[in-house]
Formats: C-alpha cells, sequence, structure tokens
C-alpha cells in the first residue's frame, strides 16, 4: 500500500486505494448518523427511508453539482417545528400523527420547490449581485453560530454518560495529533468504535435498544406506500393540502439561507469556491432536488450536514467520491432493520463526543473565514454586524421555546432572523469608507 501523506490535503482518494476509501465512507456515514436518525424520531417519520432517501438526496445533489462538492446531505431540523404544526393541525380535524405527517411531506416538498426559483434568480442575474447580500461579515458568523447552535446537542448528549463520552473524544484526538496513516484520517470512525465496545463491554447500552437489535431482521422495505408524500397527494383533501403547503413553506427561506453559509464553509474547508464552480445555482437545485425526492417518499427534508463538513476539516480528504461512497453505504444499510437497530444502540455520549468535536470544527470554520477575508472587527460596523449575528443565532436558539419566533404560523430559527438582520444591516450600516467620506 502506499504510504499517506497526511499533512497535505487529498482531493484524489484514488492515491488511497479502494479500501481506505471504503473506509473514509463508512467514517463520513457514522458521521451524519446521529442526527439524521434524530429528526425522523422526533417527527414520527420513517428512520429506514430517511436514511434511504439521505443516500440518494446526497447522490442527486452530486449530479446536479457536477461530482464536485463534498457534501453529505441528511435531515433538516429547520422543518420540525412545521411538522408539528401541520400534525397539530390535523388532530383538529380528526386525523391521527400518521395520517397528518404525509401532507406535511408534501408542504416540505413545496418548500424544496422554492430552492428552484432562487437558483433562477441566482442564473439570472449572477451569483456575485446574490452574494453582496452574503459578505463575510455575514457569512463567517452565520457558520460560526451554525457550530455554536449545534453544540448544545453534542452536550446534552454527553451528560448522558460522561466517561464514554470522553473515551470517543480522546480516541478521536489521540488518532488525529500522534495517529500516523490510515488512523491519522479516520478519527472519528475509530472514535466511535472505541467508545461504543467500551460501553458495550461494561453493560453501558440501553436494555431496549439492545432488545431491539436482537429482534431486528436483517432485511426489509424501508418505507411504506402510506406513510409518502403521494399518498397524501393521493387522497383528494386539497383543502388541508394546501393549508400545509401554505404552513410550512415559507420555512424555505430561512433553510435557503442557511444552506449558502454551509456551501460557503464547506467552500472554506476545502480551499474551493463552489458558489462560482460549479456554481450556487447548482447547490440550491441540488438541495431542493433531494428535498423534493425524500418529501414526496415520506423521508424529512435534506440538507448539506455540518456534521460531515467537520470530517473534512479533520481529516483533509475532499475527493467528492468518498461522500459519494458513504451515500451508497446508506442506501445499502437502509434496507437492513438490523444495521439501522446496531447505530440506534449506540450510546448517545458516543454520538455527542465525537459531534463536541465535529460541531466546533465547524464554528473554527467560521472564525478562519473572518480571518482569511480579512474582516476587520476593529470597525464598529463590523464588529455590531457580527454581535448581532451571533447573539440573536445562538440566543434565539436557546432562549426561546423550540428554537424559533413564530410569526403566525411561519416559524423562523435564531440562525434564520440571525442572518435576514446580518444582511439588512451590512447593506444599512455605512463601511468605513463612506463614513470618512
Amino acid at each position: 500500500m502506499s504510504k499517506i501523506n497526511t499533512h497535505e490535503a487529498v482531493y484524489d482518494a484514488h492515491q488511497l486505494g479502494k479500501g481506505r476509501m471504503l473506509v473514509l465512507g463508512f467514517q463520513h456515514m457514522f458521521a451524519m448518523f446521529g442526527a439524521t436518525i434524530l429528526v425522523p424520531t422526533i417527527t414520527g417519520l420513517s428512520v429506514s427511508a430517511t436514511l434511504l432517501f439521505a443516500g440518494l438526496g446526497t447522490l442527486l445533489f452530486h449530479f446536479f453539482t457536477k461530482m464536485k462538492v463534498p457534501a453529505f446531505l441528511g435531515s433538516s431540523f429547520a422543518f420540525i417545528g412545521g411538522y408539528a404544526t401541520v400534525v397539530e393541525m390535523g388532530k383538529n380535524l380528526g386525523m391521527s400523527q400518521i395520517e397528518a405527517l404525509p401532507y406535511a411531506c408534501i408542504g416540505v416538498a413545496a418548500a424544496g420547490l422554492l430552492y428552484f426559483v432562487l437558483a433562477g434568480c441566482v442564473k439570472a442575474f449572477g451569483v456575485q449581485r446574490v452574494m453582496r447580500l452574503f459578505p463575510p461579515v455575514v457569512t463567517g458568523p452565520i457558520i460560526i453560530a451554525i457550530g455554536l447552535n449545534l453544540s448544545g446537542v453534542a452536550i446534552n448528549n454527553i451528560l448522558s454518560n460522561w466517561w464514554i463520552a470522553v473515551v470517543a473524544i480522546l480516541t478521536v484526538i489521540i488518532c488525529n495529533i500522534w495517529g500516523k496513516g490510515m488512523i491519522k484520517i479516520i478519527p472519528i470512525l475509530l472514535g466511535v468504535v472505541v467508545s461504543y465496545a467500551l460501553a458495550a463491554c461494561f453493560g453501558q447500552l440501553e436494555a431496549p435498544k439492545v432488545e431491539d437489535l436482537r429482534n431486528a431482521a436483517w432485511i426489509g422495505l424501508p418505507f411504506c406506500w402510506d406513510n409518502t408524500g403521494m399518498h397524501a397527494l393521493a387522497s383528494g383533501n386539497w383543502s388541508f393540502l394546501l393549508t400545509a403547503i401554505i404552513a410550512i413553506m415559507p420555512i424555505a427561506f430561512a433553510t435557503m439561507i442557511e444552506h449558502i453559509g454551509d456551501i460557503c464553509a464547506i467552500g472554506s474547508t476545502t480551499n474551493r469556491n463552489y458558489l462560482e464552480d460549479p456554481g450556487l445555482h447548482r447547490t440550491l437545485m441540488g438541495d431542493g432536488a433531494a428535498t423534493v425526492l425524500a418529501s414526496l417518499f415520506g423521508a424529512p427534508a435534506n440538507t448539506t450536514y455540518g456534521e460531515n463538513t467537520g470530517v473534512l476539516n479533520l481529516t483533509r480528504v475532499f475527493d467528492p467520491r468518498v461522500i459519494r461512497i458513504a451515500a451508497i453505504v446508506a442506501i445499502i444499510f437502509s434496507f437492513s432493520p438490523k444495521f439501522a437497530a446496531l447505530i440506534y444502540a449506540m450510546p448517545t455520549a458516543t454520538i455527542g463526543g465525537v459531534s463536541l468535536i465535529l460541531y466546533g470544527m465547524i464554528s473554527s470554520v467560521g472564525i478562519r473565514s473572518l480571518v482569511e477575508n480579512k474582516v476587520d472587527l476593529t470597525e464598529s460596523r463590523n464588529l455590531i454586524i457580527t454581535a448581532l449575528v451571533i447573539t440573536l443565532a445562538v440566543g434565539i436558539n436557546y432562549g426561546c421555546p423550540n428554537g424559533a419566533i413564530s410569526f403566525g404560523t411561519i416559524s423562523l430559527s435564531g440562525l434564520a432572523i440571525a442572518a435576514i438582520i446580518g444582511i439588512l444591516a451590512a447593506l444599512a450600516l455605512p463601511t468605513p469608507d463612506e463614513t470618512r467620506e
């Protein structure tokens, strides 16, 4: 086997060999798994369908982006409030959660179509004009806030068992700092395996989850027709369908802003300008198409995943083919309830330990973006915009019910509100040159 240079970025993973590429793909799948299955667990959607359409959605995204962007698409947390709203409205009409969820899925699919509208605007007016709304003084703090908002989830998971989480964290650190060759570039996977194994040896796995693992079938279909968005379309209940669309569709304005922040974060990590090549319009269409596809088949909305951006930053293997391997593995295992149960039985603290590092990596990318773009924080304008974005995003996330502010049936996350305020402030506040004039 060829020797691995772990100090240089790897843009062509073929030099690592097929076996190593497969292991790296597994690492990306493990990185996204905890958060991805959490969304269907909260909303009542199918875990197996979620895994299947995370894989298919990722491949679809790569098709739209000319196979150039190393992004994995997993479940979006932004629509959780939308699902809950539609289910509650359905209950008022005598529907059960299972009966109402397909209508929420159609609402999410309609939201996915808005990505194509914005993509058309980007194509028509040019990415440079659109990105004037998202200067580095706005996108940098947004990326920082993405990591900080997720950090609370990691801490809550860690609290379930500190020593298991510490084992995962120390394994990641030791492998990445002192590891050689392949060990150095799969620290997340090793952190999961070592922590999981020790937890199993000391009887720290949850008994009900272990029992589910024993009883799970090896092979099974990942979704059923009655739980899909297409079932809602065939129901003929057009009034409730329209209500669900109106309730959920506006959430897309928030997720599209988050999408731009994620693509900027991936670009900063890999030192590539994906807004120009393959183009922001293509990444938007890829994300939107993945969301529409997943929703039609009863899976949550898809979004570019920060966990995998953290893995890219940690391993410095930037080849999109590794992400596609992860997507294919996810698709294969979505047909195995046994594997889904194995991952579901993973200690919560293990997920929290590795996530703590990955989420911190995201915030680090935001800080790096501010430095590389030479954003001068001694200037009052830049300091105010940065302060507004970070404090609004984090403050609303942790200080408001469900981490969002509601305007009628529309709920906007702290990150969305922070981005909107940041954009308006950047447009309204004079630059230092204008002030001196």
